[in-house]
């Protein structure tokens, strides 16, 4: 729902941020719903009931679920390129270009060109020969 608050004349705002503060004081107020659902099958246990007896089996899934992390730990990495127009917009080479500089490639340059001095080499991409190992003959 997507309300323009620049059509509402002032009595129709200040009846909408009314009704906006009661909905948040309602919300504030009540229970999270996992801790409900905790003593309402506790309440049904008691009782002789299950959950599913009541509610049905739609009711048993409802619970949410726990996310295990992966064994696997990212540690923070220094960036490697920084845009020279804003200091603070900086890439680390991970992931997805950022949309700065994804732009500026766009019109021609190269990431290289924004590479931190001392800091970075290039990221490698998968057909790069970056980070490869060369064997080079001697005549």
């Amino acid at each position: 729902m997507t309300i323009d608050v620049y059509a509402l004349n002032a009595r129709e705002l200040q009846t909408l941020i009314a009704s906006a503060e009661r909905r948040m004081q309602q919300l504030l107020v009540r229970r999270p719903a996992v801790a409900v659902r905790r003593q309402m099958a506790k309440v049904a246990r008691s009782e002789g009931y299950s959950i599913e007896e009541l509610f049905g089996p739609s009711a048993q899934g409802s619970e949410p679920k726990v996310r295990r992390r992966s064994g696997r730990k990212l540690g923070k990495v220094a960036p490697k390129y920084r845009d020279p127009e804003n200091k603070r917009n900086t890439w680390t080479g991970r992931g997805r270009m950022p949309r700065w500089l994804a732009e500026r490639t766009k019109h021609g340059r190269s990431p290289t060109d924004f590479l931190i001095p001392g800091l970075g080499k290039p990221t490698a991409r998968k057909g790069s020969s970056i980070g490869k190992k060369s064997v080079i003959k001697r005549a």
